[in-house]
């Protein structure tokens, strides 16, 4: 797929994205000997392999952040090649913000994720008063 393709793509909505192979697995994609899914990337720049972190937005990801003249949305892309970690999250009671913390505080700063963690903890605490 990266000698058709390369590494990444303009998809449908005009966005650079990450090739996919066969439908599921990003190209950087690489499994432990568990069969846990992992970045390659990040797998060898905690190895010390490389000497380059992976791109914010990869990090992110599921999440994806759209910038606007006012402000940025910061949206989640519910994906079918992302079910497994969702119905994983869903099980271990992990919301996506959780799960991306690391990202979401290099990409916003730690100020804005502990907004961010109050303000889930308000709307969890009134959704469970309904």
């Amino acid at each position: 797929i990266i000698k058709k393709q390369g590494v990444a793509y303009i998809d449908e909505e005009g966005d650079l994205v990450t090739s996919i192979v066969n439908g599921k697995d990003c190209v950087f994609t690489c499994y432990d000997a568990d069969g846990t899914c992992k970045c390659a990337v990040e797998k060898a720049y905690r190895e010390g392999k490389l000497s380059f972190y992976k791109p914010v937005s990869c990090h992110l990801y599921p999440i994806r952040v759209e910038k606007y003249d006012t402000f940025e949305a910061v949206n989640y892309n519910r994906w079918s090649i992302c079910k497994a970690a969702e119905i994983l999250g869903k099980k271990e009671k992990l919301p996506v913000y959780k799960f991306l913390k690391e990202p979401l505080v290099r990409r916003f700063g730690k100020d804005w994720y502990e907004a961010l963690e109050e303000i889930a903890g308000e709307w969890e605490k009134q959704k469970n008063e309904e």
